[in-house]
Formats: structure tokens, sequence, C-alpha cells
């Protein structure tokens, strides 16, 4: 591995609210081709963690490289960085008075200059993707909420990005339909998309993920290969999380 391959560089990550520190110096690396599964209990700061790789919350101290370039220098232009992060949220944010086409070509035209044409057939080889091209027309409360997530995804897929970025992607899913969602993102992985992916969904993080972090109090108690974080944890406060959990 050479330093090329890292895309994501944190050191000393910190964030606070109202004086109240959620994250307390975070030192980690993602590289090119990861799936880096986000763990921990609610409010121990992994959601955050993964809002201030993108900038979407402003961290109050240490660095954030992406592909180099330090993120949180306020001279650089955040939103030309963004366009090659992929967000994919808990509450889908489609625009509901907008068709799912419509929804899925707003980005790359506005911000990739692609012509509607050119938009139009990436979006629906990406709807095909994921088992959607019959439903380009129709608008987002026609669809499910494992449809909503799907197109959710395939918007990110839309820019091209080089990681996409999940922030607890079937917590808000009826149970059956958690499958159809994780069986994307699976199939994003062995494309070799790098991710990074807050998730309660331990098989998930123990079949895909590269690299399992658990995040305790606002730092990275452990993080480890899936066999070694499952089946060997060495943190009191992730023996304890795991016996909860799993």
């Amino acid at each position: 591995m050479t330093t090329d391959d890292v895309l994501i560089k944190v050191e000393g990550l910190e964030k606070s609210f109202d004086g109240v520190g959620v994250l307390k110096g975070i030192d980690t690396e993602i590289r090119k081709g990861d799936v880096i599964v986000i763990i921990g209990a609610s409010g121990s700061g992994k959601s955050t963690f993964l809002r201030c790789l993108n900038l979407l919350e402003v961290p109050t101290g240490g660095r954030i490289l992406f592909e180099g370039t330090d993120i949180t220098d306020p001279k650089v232009d955040i939103n030309l960085h963004r366009r090659k992060m992929g967000m994919v949220f808990q509450q889908f944010n489609l625009f509901p008075h907008l068709s799912i086409m419509q929804n899925l070509v707003l980005g790359p035209i506005k911000l990739l200059n692609q012509s509607r044409e050119e938009a139009k057939a990436n979006a629906l080889k990406l709807l095909e993707r994921v088992g959607l091209a019959d439903r380009a027309d129709d608008f987002p409360n026609q669809l499910s909420g494992g449809q909503k997530q799907r197109v959710a995804i395939v918007r990110a897929l839309a820019m091209n990005p080089d990681v996409l970025l999940f922030d607890e992607p079937t917590s808000a899913l009826d149970p059956e339909m958690v499958g159809e969602v994780l069986e994307v993102m699976k199939a994003l992985a062995k494309e070799g998309m790098t991710m990074a992916v807050v998730t309660h969904e331990m098989g998930f993080a123990r079949e895909v993920g590269t690299k399992v972090v658990f995040i305790d109090d606002g730092v990275i108690a452990e993080e480890n290969t899936p066999d070694e974080f499952f089946n060997n944890p060495q943190n009191p406060r992730l023996k304890d999380f795991l016996s909860k959990v799993l």
C-alpha cells in the first residue's frame, strides 16, 4: 500500500456542540476500495464523525485530508470536494415534488455540466442496476421505503463519486425492506466502491466490511478486521456492546 491509496486521512478530529465534546480526537484512514463500517451505541459520536467527513458538521479541531487536500481549511471550496463524496441519509432526502428521474438528473446537470440526455441515460442505467428502471417516472410518495433508499443510493452514484458515505441507511426501514438495500450496498462493495457506513447491521459489518470501527464516547475504542473485531474483541466496552447486539 502506498500513500496514494489513502483517500481520506483523519487526524485528531474533534467536534463540540455548545462546549460539550462529542468527538474527542479521532485518527483513522480510509483507503481506496475500503468498506469501513462504523458501529457504536446511540450518542457515541458515530454519525457526527461521518457527517464531519464532508463537513456537514464542521469540526472544532483536527484535520481531514481528502485526496491529499485539507478540506477543513476555510480557503478550500468544500462544494468541489463534496461532488466526489456521495452521501446517503437515513431519511432518503428525495425531493417529493420531482419524479425519480428528475431527482436523479438534477445534480449531474447542474454540478457536472452533463447534458439532460447524458444524465438521463446514466440515471436509467443506474436504476436498472437496482431493479427500479420501471419506476423512473414515479414520484417518491409512490415508492416503498426500501425503493426510496435505493433511489437515494442511485442519486449519490449518479455524481460518480470517489467515496460513498452512508448514515444508518436502513434504520428508517421496515425490517423486510432492509435486505434489498443491503444487497445494493454489497454489490457496490464487490465492484470496489469505497464506502464508510454507520450502521447497526452487524451481519453486513461482518460480511462486507474490510475494517470495523467501534466509536465509544467520542473516541475510536477499537478498530480491526471483521474477523478479529467480532471473534476476538479486546476493548471491555466493545465486548459489552457486542454481548448486547449479537
